[in-house]
């Protein structure tokens, strides 16, 4: 049997050219994390289809370039909210900012987090400790400072995860647990929160490129090419994740919950 000739699949379109532009007419996002990167890129298509947002991070002038950047790109009002995820005190503030500018919060992404490359045996106990506190901590800060105002609005969660701990991932022990921890926080807040109407979901991105975790954690070694281990062909696009999350924060989801979103299949036969 021959092989089959693998065909690279094209980059995905934004997602304005699949949902129609209004759909988040006067809905409002708070996002962790959404200063730079994958959640910079879910909020801007979030906004871009009408919805108003704070991005909440601890360095205000990336936050503040970002936040201009976005409200001029999409037409709608973003602010921010400087705030550690690690602290519960400033997230409800940075929340309270939120209500105060829009009047309520809508949709929430969880996506501040933390990570670096250490073997266990190089792994402080500080420095696992404190990616603990990011990305699982913080997630749990983040729900208890935005669930009023979810379960008012009958909101949703989207939670940023990752592939790591789905298999032994070296190097990668501290954001592993982290992000096992995030999954099943999600599942449970689906399950706690669904009869007030809540959705509680996760994203777990793969390989996605032009982002700072690729390019500080993949391999150097040009022999190693994870794209050749994906079906498709290729690395994730941010707008791949952008448009997961626009799908489930739309009503075209409103019976998805408590699920675990964006988990490519790898093959070693290529």
């Amino acid at each position: 049997m021959a092989p089959i000739e693998p065909v690279i699949a094209p980059p995905p379109p934004p997602s304005t050219d699949v949902f129609r532009n209004d759909i988040f007419k006067n809905k409002v996002l708070f996002c962790t994390g959404g200063g730079s990167g994958i959640c910079k890129s879910m909020t801007e298509a979030i906004m871009r289809h009408g919805a108003s947002a704070t991005i909440v991070g601890r360095k205000l002038d990336r936050l503040e370039a970002t936040a201009k950047e976005l409200s001029t790109a999409t037409g709608q009002r973003c602010i921010t909210a400087q705030a550690d995820v690690r602290s519960p005190e400033q997230l409800k503030a940075a929340v309270a900012k939120t209500v105060e500018t829009f009047g309520k919060i809508d949709f929430v992404i969880c996506g501040a987090a933390g990570n670096f490359l250490a073997p266990i045996s190089g792994l402080s106990e500080n420095a696992f400790r404190t990616v603990i506190e990011i990305d699982t901590l913080g997630t749990f800060n983040t729900v208890k400072a935005t669930l009023s105002h979810i379960r008012q609005s009958r909101g949703s969660y989207i939670h940023v995860s990752a592939l790591l701990h789905h298999q032994g991932t070296p190097y990668q022990a501290h954001v592993s647990a982290a992000k096992a921890g995030v999954d099943a926080l999600s599942a449970v807040i689906a399950v706690e929160e669904g009869p007030r109407g809540v959705r509680s979901n996760v994203i777990s991105p793969g390989p996605i490129g032009d982002t700072e975790g690729m390019n500080r954690l993949a391999a150097t070694d040009p022999s190693i090419r994870i794209a050749d281990h994906i079906p498709l062909g290729r690395y994730g696009d941010k707008r791949d994740v952008a448009n997961m999350a626009v799908f489930l924060f739309s009503d075209a989801a409103n019976w998805v919950t408590g699920q675990v979103m964006v988990r490519p299949t790898y093959s070693l036969c290529r």
